[in-house]
């Protein structure tokens, strides 16, 4: 459950980034399927998650557990991908969640 909430913030994060962002980041943008190969190629990464962001733009998290790097993407409705966020270490993980009687 704390791995759903995980993967929540980071699309939401993702989402914020990316309404902030996508405007700077044209020129990191390409095709949808360009843009996949690429991450797999080049840094081993594969989608983690996905969610829907404003104007029905797709927000995904690629990762690589061997690399440790991660990158976050944002696709509008007509198939063009732009990079918003990229890093290292990336870590999965599978938190339990607090009780409500518990400080969280």
């Amino acid at each position: 459950m704390k791995q759903e909430l995980w993967k929540m913030t980071v699309l939401a994060i993702g989402a914020l980034m990316a309404s902030s962002t996508l405007t700077q980041a044209q020129q990191n943008c390409a095709a949808r399927d360009t843009v996949i190969q690429r991450l797999a190629s080049a840094y081993g990464e594969t989608r983690q998650s996905i969610g829907l962001a404003q104007n029905n733009t797709m927000v995904e998290v690629f990762a690589s557990s061997t690399t440790g790097t991660w990158t976050i993407t944002v696709t509008n409705t007509a198939g063009r991908t732009c990079l918003v966020a990229s890093g290292q270490a990336f870590e999965q993980l599978a938190e339990a969640l607090s009780t409500p009687a518990e400080d969280v």
